[in-house]
């Protein structure tokens, strides 16, 4: 159990969240509009009674409408009267538990059985952990059944059915010519005052055993719909409609225009974050908060998925 302290000061949970993206209007709240955060803060704040400091969740990568995830984290900041609530027994006041197990617990509890959101895992973290600014990477996976997939009808929510056969070997040399230190801007929903520019680490391509395709995207940082786009531009590829030779202009361009469409949102899941050692938390945090360009990192930057 953490100390308990009398000065004002905070600690820092870190949440590893699981939700099926269908029924949601995306990661960030909305008003009027069911959200990921929104249903997560909510149940949260109702555990404890709606008592001490806003429950505000901070996240690794906002998703859109749509999308899922397995691997999602997020951190929230707990004063000390919430984090004795979720230490000690409300039938014992001597018993005493982990707080994270117990956020989890009471949390998915107030979210309910068979929901589309889960906490998989809760709890406390160094104060230099920042689930945003502390990540060196995240991946994403996204899933396509074409013509000669085996479907099913248990995964049509995160798997997108398409009625045409792609070439994997076309989409892969998409795939290897798009790695590397880009300016993304034209695989990327403008957002004013962001840089576009990103490291894409890794971006591969496989059949499973059902036949179903596989796109898995690992990067720094991915903005807006980049993801989508780089999967619509793979996929153009896969079906003859465009060569590999006609995505590398798009470097030196802010658009796309119409060369090939953004995929739906509903083959892509989030699935992991990388973070390095505790001891290097909040310097990596500092460094990801400068603005990337092509030569190195300058000025403060607001970024994220």
């Amino acid at each position: 159990m953490a100390e308990t302290r009398s000065d004002g000061a905070t600690t820092r949970l870190r949440l590893d969240i699981a939700y099926d993206g269908t029924a949601f209007a995306g990661w960030a709240k909305q008003p009027g509009l069911r959200t990921v955060q929104g249903v997560l803060e909510e149940a949260i704040s109702r555990v404890l009674g709606n008592r001490g400091r806003p429950i505000v969740l901070t996240v690794a990568g906002r998703t859109d409408a749509g999308v899922h995830a397995t691997g999602q984290v997020a951190h929230v900041d707990l004063d000390d009267w919430q984090l004795t609530r979720f230490s000690t027994s409300q039938n014992d006041p001597t018993v005493t538990h982990d707080p994270g197990h117990m956020l989890l617990r009471r949390a998915n509890g107030a979210i309910g059985t068979y929901a589309d959101v889960l906490i998989r895992r809760a709890r406390i973290v160094p104060d230099g952990f920042d689930a945003r600014f502390s990540a060196l990477w995240r991946r994403y996976e996204y899933r396509i059944a074409d013509s000669v997939s085996v479907r099913n009808p248990l995964d049509r929510n995160p798997v997108l059915w398409l009625n045409e056969t792609l070439d994997v070997d076309a989409m892969q040399s998409a795939a290897d010519a798009l790695v590397g230190l880009h300016d993304f801007a034209a695989f990327c929903k403008p957002r004013e005052g962001a840089t576009t520019i990103r490291t894409l680490q890794e971006f591969r391509w496989r059949r499973d055993e059902h036949g179903e395709l596989r796109a898995h995207l690992r990067a720094d940082a991915f903005c807006h719909s980049m993801v989508r786009a780089l999967v619509g531009g793979c996929v153009a590829v896969g079906l003859g409609r465009i060569r590999v030779s006609d995505l590398l202009p798009l470097f030196d361009q802010q658009n796309r225009a119409a060369l090939f469409p953004v995929m739906p949102a509903r083959g892509l899941t989030f699935v992991e974050v990388g973070y390095p050692d505790d001891a290097e938390l909040a310097e990596r945090a500092q460094l990801t908060r400068q603005r990337r360009t092509l030569s190195g990192l300058v000025d403060d930057d607001d970024d994220d998925e």
